[in-house]
């Protein structure tokens, strides 16, 4: 009887952990979310899985700093009241949604120590890292490749003829126009839609993989990743990503000037090397004169700066909810609020949306900057590169996500120790308690209450104890 009843426990206290296998699918099945065109949009389904498993558990952690967030969320739903089209609704929808799944993967994996632990979520940003830069192989080798996947099967072509869901449907490893008037090499985007979003989610999972090296220590797949380091360098030399090279280059000052300061020579040497292995591949691989080529060609500087400033103009005349969506731009063929993420914020939800997500980026980047090891001080320099790159680079989902994904897993191995306990044990499971039945530590206190005993007479200085 004892025995089942402690299965019972055992069975219940287990529902009570958060499961690692959301998380896992939505990595680790990239590659079949893409080739089915649901790469962008199943991150909805499975945050609400997670939401619901979290609901299941109860107790659920939320740092303070997080109200800043929260307040982003209800400004941002706000601002639907700018939205003028059904397809622009339909656009907003999207992204609300992804912001709130955003919000639920940060939460579930600040509360997932049991099965998401520090190096389960280094081998999945690991794994997102392998799926892109292979992926870039795929742009470079077959850069007209397109196929339409089963969602353009079964979308109705009012859907199919929104620019965002048509994007989804017919899938490219590449953004090239071969009949463009612009002669403009190919540049790598799969396993996403645009070649900004692939560089972005490189330079973010990059440092990840770094740092799950440096946990498998010897071995194979430690081998493995030594060789994928290098090959990785020649699509992201391809993709000519400036915002990238900039994004690695403060991850990779910032890492050295920490571990520098921190003592840690192992990790100067290591970090050293592989910058060294990424100055020879840029030399070898032409990349100056390739992006030099492509700024004398394509005019993507200035379409920037003059969209730009057209979003800030045209946001102070709606300063406090914005348009609820970017709009067709006025001086250029890009919309407004596509050409990064901070002015997508600042467009489509106003100013006071735009200060609320930026220092709830800041927050991430404080509440995460102290030494904690040269794990935690990966994850956060993962949230340095994010508020740097979100001035031009859009980040939903998938760059978003994986910066939450660190920031979330940063800020539970540096709670404190009371607070990462209460978050590592599983909810209290109630136990009924019979009558006459007595817990086992009761009854060991009983049975040795219950012995008599031995008294020995004391010992006289000199004597051995007894008379």
């Amino acid at each position: 009887m004892n025995r089942r009843n402690d299965r019972a426990i055992g069975s219940r206290a287990s529902a009570t952990v958060l499961p690692s296998w959301p998380l896992t699918l939505m990595i680790a099945g990239l590659p079949l979310w893409w080739f089915s065109g649901l790469a962008e949009i199943v991150w909805i389904p499975i945050a609400g899985c997670m939401a619901a498993l979290m609901l299941r558990r109860g107790r659920i952690s939320i740092p303070r700093g997080m109200g800043l967030w929260l307040l982003f969320l209800v400004l941002m739903l706000v601002s639907v009241i700018g939205i003028d089209s059904s397809g622009r609704l339909l656009a907003f929808g999207y992204r609300a949604l992804l912001y709130l799944s955003v919000t639920v993967v940060f939460v579930y994996v600040l509360n997932a120590p049991e099965r998401l632990p520090m190096r389960t979520v280094l081998g999945l940003l690991t794994l997102l890292w392998v799926y892109t830069w292979i992926g870039g192989y795929a742009g470079i080798l077959f850069p007209e490749f397109a196929f339409a996947t089963p969602l353009a099967w079964v979308l109705p072509d009012a859907l199919l003829s929104n620019e965002l869901v048509g994007e989804m449907a017919i899938r490219r490893t590449a953004q090239y126009n071969p009949d463009g008037h612009l002669e403009l090499a190919p540049r790598p985007s799969a396993p996403f839609l645009y070649t900004n979003s692939w560089g972005s989610v490189y330079s973010l999972t990059l440092p990840a993989a770094v740092a799950y090296a440096g946990e498998l220590g010897r071995g194979r797949r430690f081998q493995g990743l030594l060789i994928a380091f290098p090959v990785s360098f020649v699509p992201a030399a391809f993709s000519l990503n400036r915002g990238m090279l900039l994004g690695l280059g403060v991850a990779g000052a910032y890492l050295l000037l920490r571990f520098a300061l921190a003592g840690r020579a192992r990790e100067v040497r290591a970090l050293g090397g592989v910058g060294i292995v990424g100055f020879v591949a840029v030399f070898l691989l032409d990349l100056p004169e390739r992006l030099s080529a492509r700024t004398e060609v394509s005019a993507s500087t200035t379409t920037r700066s003059n969209l730009y400033l057209e979003a800030w103009e045209r946001t102070l005349q709606s300063p406090l909810f914005g348009y609820g969506a970017p709009r067709p731009s006025q001086v250029a063929e890009p919309a407004v609020g596509t050409q990064g993420q901070v002015w997508m914020v600042m467009f489509s939800h106003g100013l006071p949306a735009l200060a609320c997500f930026l220092l709830a980026l800041v927050w991430l980047v404080l509440a995460t900057a102290r030494w904690r090891g040269p794990h935690v001080l990966v994850l956060h320099t993962i949230q340095l590169v994010t508020l740097v790159e979100s001035f031009f680079y859009g980040l939903l989902p998938h760059g978003l996500i994986v910066s939450f994904i660190a920031g979330a897993a940063a800020l539970r191995e540096g709670a404190p120790p009371r607070a990462r306990d209460d978050a590592r044990t599983t909810q209290s499971v109630p136990m009924r308690r019979r009558r006459g039945v007595r817990t086992v530590r009761e009854r060991g206190l009983a049975r040795s209450a219950s012995r008599p005993r031995r008294v020995s007479a004391p010992r006289e200085a000199g004597g051995k104890g007894r008379a």
